[in-house]
């Protein structure tokens, strides 16, 4: 799909939606300001494609972007997903790696890249901004690596419904605790998990049924599952230090809290 952002929409970004730059400095804020549009995109419009020169650096503002690399047989892999505060396009030039799809309706904060380029060389805090978003995208990629090496399917659907309990768990409420449950909102297609996995549609559902007949989750509609119990998930993928240990514990409290 081509790239068919809402451009009624490209109007100034408030950076405040921008945690992470609430400490930059006024000027420098002023400056990324005058520089910086809001865009809004459609669930399956595409925001950057392969082999491109992205314009702008993009960051996340709302919603769930897709990355995706095409295959020699011409079928798109998802590679990872972009959340709210992440950043995308490739600062001092260079071609796209994979494309950029929004995955759910989704807002994005766009900076004209070479006035961007220029406020990074002379402002240390936001060199060391861009510099911690790169190392949590490789935290997230080393999640990625360990799930996917599980041989077993359910395993790395457990993989995956436990990072959207660590690493995602403030984004667009895709957790929620109710009646001392764990709730998690899937964001993404069968076609799509299937593509970030490394199987089939038809396997992701059977994973998920098998998950749910054993008791580890209970399917309450096709996007949403609800956990009971947080343990039995991360024993179903064999590793305990999957994603974020911290916030999987404040998780488990709030469920404890709920329970009382």
């Amino acid at each position: 799909m081509r790239n068919s952002e809402d451009t009624t929409q490209n109007a100034k970004c408030d950076l405040s939606e921008l945690p992470d730059f609430r400490d930059l400095p006024e000027s420098v804020r002023k400056a990324l300001q005058a520089i910086c549009r809001r865009r809004s995109y459609g669930a399956g419009q595409t925001i950057a494609e392969t082999g491109t020169h992205l314009e702008t650096i993009g960051i996340v503002r709302n919603g769930i972007l897709k990355m995706q690399k095409s295959l020699p047989d011409g079928r798109q892999h998802v590679v990872g997903l972009l959340v709210a505060g992440d950043m995308f396009g490739r600062v001092f030039d260079g071609r796209m790696h994979f494309s950029v799809e929004a995955a759910t309706n989704a807002g994005v904060c766009a900076f004209e890249r070479t006035g961007f380029e220029a406020l990074l060389l002379r402002t240390p805090k936001l060199d060391r901004l861009l510099v911690l978003n790169l190392m949590t995208e490789l935290d997230r990629a080393r999640d990625w690596m360990i799930i996917l090496a599980n041989p077993k399917i359910r395993g790395r659907l457990a993989g995956f419904l436990l990072l959207l309990c660590t690493r995602y768990q403030t984004i667009d409420r895709l957790i929620t605790v109710k009646d001392r449950a764990i709730r998690i909102r899937i964001p993404l297609s069968r076609p799509d998990m299937a593509h970030l996995l490394g199987t089939r549609v038809e396997s992701i559902s059977r994973a998920l049924h098998a998950l749910a007949d054993d008791g580890l989750v209970k399917i309450l509609r096709p996007d949403l599952v609800e956990v009971a119990e947080i343990a039995a998930l991360v024993g179903e993928i064999g590793e305990p230090d999957l994603g974020d240990t911290a916030s999987l514990e404040r998780l488990v409290d709030l469920v404890q809290k709920t329970s009382e």
